[in-house]
């Protein structure tokens, strides 16, 4: 077996371009006695209590990303529809607010929430929800420009037949124009579910017990950051397309009925 794993190392420095595929199966063989994989090995007690220890960090990962991004999509289209006005006050609302959130770093404004807020308004929070309300917050910006672009995109006629109708102005947007509205960004709004996912790991920063706090956790104790890291790319990849599949889904569904 020695013999052999020599072997696919000299062809692997020989023949890289051609032998692409065996890139993420050389590390496992052992070609370098520098990696140890033994930290996350599925066969040994230490890899399933190190596995363990990186995959209970998905509870907290998709509950933040979820909480997060419901509120962001009720306070977008809260921000989005004086955005639609003819009145000069209500569109200077929404684009005050949209420039002002949109320019923040959000890094930034977590660390702001968490440590600023209390000092600000007097009350103490959680690292759980100084996470959901930062994230919440930068996202709902994104949101807004989204549902005012998709709320704008329907034909004028759907308005003036719902007035015909003798609809007010929040029936013809409850039952007229954000069933099309949505449909329509329905794929931006999966891409901004996906944006949240990956922008949680910033939560870590103020000790959110999410995935890429536990993994950094985990590097601390057992030395070894690119197996660990590792593990922590692809539970990311696999929870991301996940969402994706099922936004895709979704989005075959809605046209199925149309």
């Amino acid at each position: 077996m020695q013999i052999l794993q020599q072997k696919l190392c000299r062809l692997w420095r020989r023949y890289s371009p051609m032998m692409v595929g065996l890139f993420f199966l050389l590390p496992l063989g052992g070609c370098s006695q520098n990696w140890g994989w033994y930290v996350v090995n599925p066969a040994t007690p230490a890899g399933q209590r190190n596995l363990k220890f990186l995959i209970d960090g998905l509870y907290y990962t998709i509950a933040l990303s979820l909480t997060a991004i419901t509120i962001s999509i009720i306070v977008g289209l809260m921000i989005a529809l004086p955005g639609l006005s003819s009145r000069r006050v209500p569109r200077g609302i929404n684009r005050v607010y949209v420039e002002m959130v949109r320019a923040i770093p959000i890094l930034v404004l977590i660390l702001w929430v968490y440590y600023g807020l209390p000092q600000v308004a007097g009350i103490s929070i959680s690292v759980f929800w100084a996470g959901v309300l930062a994230l919440a917050v930068s996202d709902s910006a994104f949101q807004a420009e989204i549902f005012r672009a998709g709320i704008q995109s329907i034909n004028r006629g759907q308005y003036e037949a719902a007035a015909s109708i003798s609809l007010n102005y929040r029936d013809t947007m409850r039952f007229v124009i954000l069933p099309q509205a949505i449909k329509r960004i329905l794929p931006a709004l999966g891409n901004q579910l996906v944006y949240m996912l990956k922008m949680s790991s910033l939560v870590s920063v103020i000790g959110m017990q999410e995935l890429t706090r536990r993994a950094n956790e985990l590097v601390v104790t057992e030395y070894r950051p690119l197996e660990i890291y590792t593990v922590l790319v692809l539970e990311y990849l696999v929870v991301i397309l996940i969402v994706s599949a099922g936004v895709r889904w979704l989005e075959r569904r809605l046209n199925a009925a149309d």
